[in-house]
């Protein structure tokens, strides 16, 4: 292995090679010592014992240009649509000059022409397929305390969705080049292979926005930076192994 892989928003898929993050506050709970003993006696342990707790927004304790991939998979439609640049700027920062981005969305573009569709038909039902395909908007009120707190803190409903072109845009602003779609087992890095899912590429028959881009050797440090410390702030042991 050519240096580090880094899969950010990783859920349950936490492949050995790579160093998994996910932003969970479940996942968090699981790594408080006490609470962890707890949650395996009880419920039990959700997520693999090499997953850490990290949040791409806020910077993941990775040193600048030590990476080699970093790969996230339906993650970026569950930020704030404000937050997205600055996760794609620590992003390129921990890519090596030449280093591998790959990322997979939900395609906003396909889902609208279904929609678009169904309304030109006169679907009453268009509007809500379309509101319920994009995981956007709220059908029921929560109730009861598990499902208020799984409202309030999860992550599961997508904040925003995007097409080629904007999320092209994104990249481009943050410095990313060589930006093009890709398909799963078509990237010349096998390490990719490990933590790309077939079921994450596609939806209903319908291809998902899979994209890939590389970090050029021309672009100083992005807009955003890493939550304002500097990189040598961060170090490798920053967050404890599981």
């Amino acid at each position: 292995m050519n240096g580090r892989y880094i899969h950010y928003g990783c859920g349950l898929c936490a492949p050995d090679g790579w160093r998994n993050f996910d932003a969970s506050p479940r996942l968090r709970l699981e790594r408080v010592f006490g609470l962890r003993k707890l949650i395996e006696g009880s419920v039990g342990l959700l997520f693999p014992a090499n997953a850490r707790p990290g949040d791409i927004v806020q910077g993941l304790p990775v040193a600048e240009g030590s990476a080699s991939g970093v790969y996230c998979s339906h993650v970026l439609e569950h930020l704030p649509r404000d937050d997205v640049p600055r996760a794609l700027d620590n992003t390129l920062r921990m890519l090596r000059v030449g280093g591998l981005f790959r990322l997979v969305l939900p395609d906003l573009q396909w889902r609208a022409a279904q929609y678009a569709e169904a309304a030109e038909r006169g679907d009453p039902g268009a509007a809500d397929a379309l509101i319920e395909a994009c995981l956007l908007g709220t059908r029921k009120a929560p109730r009861g305390l598990v499902s208020r707190t799984r409202s309030q803190f999860g992550r599961n409903a997508h904040l925003w969705m995007y097409d080629f072109a904007a999320i092209k845009m994104l990249l481009e602003r943050a410095g990313f080049a060589a930006i093009r779609r890709c398909q799963i087992g078509d990237c010349q890095d096998p390490m990719f292979a490990l933590v790309e899912e077939a079921d994450r590429f596609s939806e209903g028959g319908e291809a998902e926005l899979a994209l890939e881009a590389v970090r050029p050797d021309n672009r100083e440090t992005g807009q955003y930076g890493r939550s304002g410390r500097a990189s040598s702030e961060f170090r490798d042991d920053d967050v404890s192994p599981a």
